[in-house]
């Protein structure tokens, strides 16, 4: 209203006191409004608002509050509050991707079946003890789908090894679980995953035999028991791949490839003292 009766008094000539007469405001608290200067305080918070509002926009809207305060802390060697990061974006009407429900998972015949020896205890006290694994569709195009699989650490949630194809069948988790040990020669962990056809196949068992891991698989309709690899899709899929289009396969690929070298290097998160996995992972050997 003030900024009015000055751009009105400015432009255009007319008189304060008829333009606060019509506002049905005091001519004195107009005048008060127009000598009134910030407090340092008060530009502070002006100024962490602008930044928060920079980087929110910079990471295209996928930051809540606490990722922002992390990220922010660092940043500026600072160590200000959650809280206050959380009223800055509400303030702002900043909030982070809400993520989508992933679609029905479908039974598939059993072959070798284990027990689900992890049993939710989603804690690990070194890298490569205990890893989770599963495969998540990503749609392109005109209906076009590709698949990714993936397997997870507990201990630091890092992708230890991740394949994208077309196709979604036994090579894409053979290529997996290879890729997997191709980095991590000689580990034998608890090997997690739901009961879809690539885990229960004689393939699949035959890696068992070769690596030495131990198999691990959920119940039934249970994705819970599969609870870090269910996350990390969440996680990506929110911040990352449900925020554009993609027409073609290689632009899945791209967006794949960035996104886990930033989950892996630049994802901070309290959970693993405000460092990213690999961060955390590096802290362990």
């Amino acid at each position: 209203m003030y900024q009015a009766i000055q751009e009105l008094h400015t432009e255009k000539g007319y008189a304060i006191l008829a333009l606060c007469q019509l506002a049905k405001v005091a001519r004195s608290a107009y005048y008060k409004w127009l000598k009134w200067k910030p407090s340092k305080r008060e530009l502070e918070h002006l100024a962490r608002a602008k930044e928060v509002k920079l980087h929110y926009d910079k990471r295209k809207g996928i930051l809540g509050y606490r990722q922002m305060c992390i990220q922010l802390n660092r940043k500026r060697k600072k160590s200000d509050n959650k809280k206050r990061y959380y009223r800055i974006m509400r303030a702002l009407g900043l909030k982070a991707v809400i993520r989508r429900k992933r679609p029905s998972y479908v039974r598939a015949t059993e072959k070798h079946v284990t027990e689900n020896v992890m049993n939710r205890e989603f804690q690990a006290a070194a890298p490569n003890r205990k890893w989770c694994t599963d495969v998540t569709e990503l749609k392109y195009g005109n209906g076009r789908k590709s698949y990714l699989s993936a397997i997870i650490d507990v201990y630091d949630n890092s992708l230890v090894s991740w394949v994208l194809s077309p196709s979604n069948n036994n090579k894409l988790v053979m290529d997996t679980v290879k890729k997997a040990y191709r980095k991590n020669r000689g580990v034998t962990p608890l090997l997690h995953s739901d009961r879809g056809f690539q885990y229960t196949s004689h393939e699949y068992n035959r890696l068992k035999m070769i690596y030495g891991f131990t198999t691990s698989m959920s119940r039934v309709s249970r994705c819970l028991d599969n609870q870090p690899i269910e996350r990390f899709w969440g996680t990506f899929k929110a911040e990352s791949f449900y925020l554009k289009k993609y027409d073609t396969y290689d632009e899945v690929l791209e967006a794949v490839r960035n996104y886990i070298r930033y989950y892996n290097n630049y994802r901070y998160t309290e959970r693993l003292n405000g460092l990213s996995p690999h961060e955390y992972r590096r802290v362990a050997s």
